[in-house]
């Protein structure tokens, strides 16, 4: 199968389908454990912060980060750089959240159903991976 016209094409379906199963689990959860005693819903921030992190990695394409493409603007290549790596921050920042949610919340003490926690650990973990594919996985050089 030839896989160089449709990289783009299976690297963005594949994306998109890490990102609605992230958003399908934390939803579910939201659905069935609607008392703020089983699932407090401030842990929702971490979904938030994991979005904006996939659309702050995205929106700065490679060669603004080379800077081959890009000179202008608020600060240049620096600019695209620093945006780039606080998109970074945020998708880390996020997962590492929802994990230590997940062990403060559910795990250490004993919960008998521990799904709202690993639902909202694999929610954070799908839209970076998400994130990762759509960034890493498409060719840029078919944009001329």
């Amino acid at each position: 199968m030839d896989w160089n016209g449709k990289r783009n094409s299976v690297a963005s379906i594949l994306s998109g389908i890490c990102f609605f199963l992230g958003w399908w689990l934390i939803l579910d959860v939201a659905a069935v454990y609607s008392s703020p005693d089983v699932f407090n819903h401030a842990f929702h921030v971490c979904g938030v912060m994991g979005t904006i992190s996939f659309f702050m990695i995205n929106s700065v394409s490679n060669s603004q980060i080379r800077g081959d493409s890009y000179s202008n603007g608020c600060l240049g290549q620096s600019g695209a750089r620093i945006w780039f790596f606080v998109g970074f921050l945020l998708g880390f920042g996020a997962l590492i959240a929802s994990c230590w949610i997940l062990f403060e919340a559910f795990v250490i003490p004993g919960v008998d159903n521990q799904y709202p926690g690993v639902a909202l650990f694999l929610q954070n973990f799908l839209i970076f991976l998400g994130s990762l594919i759509y960034k890493f996985g498409r060719s840029e050089d078919l944009w001329g």
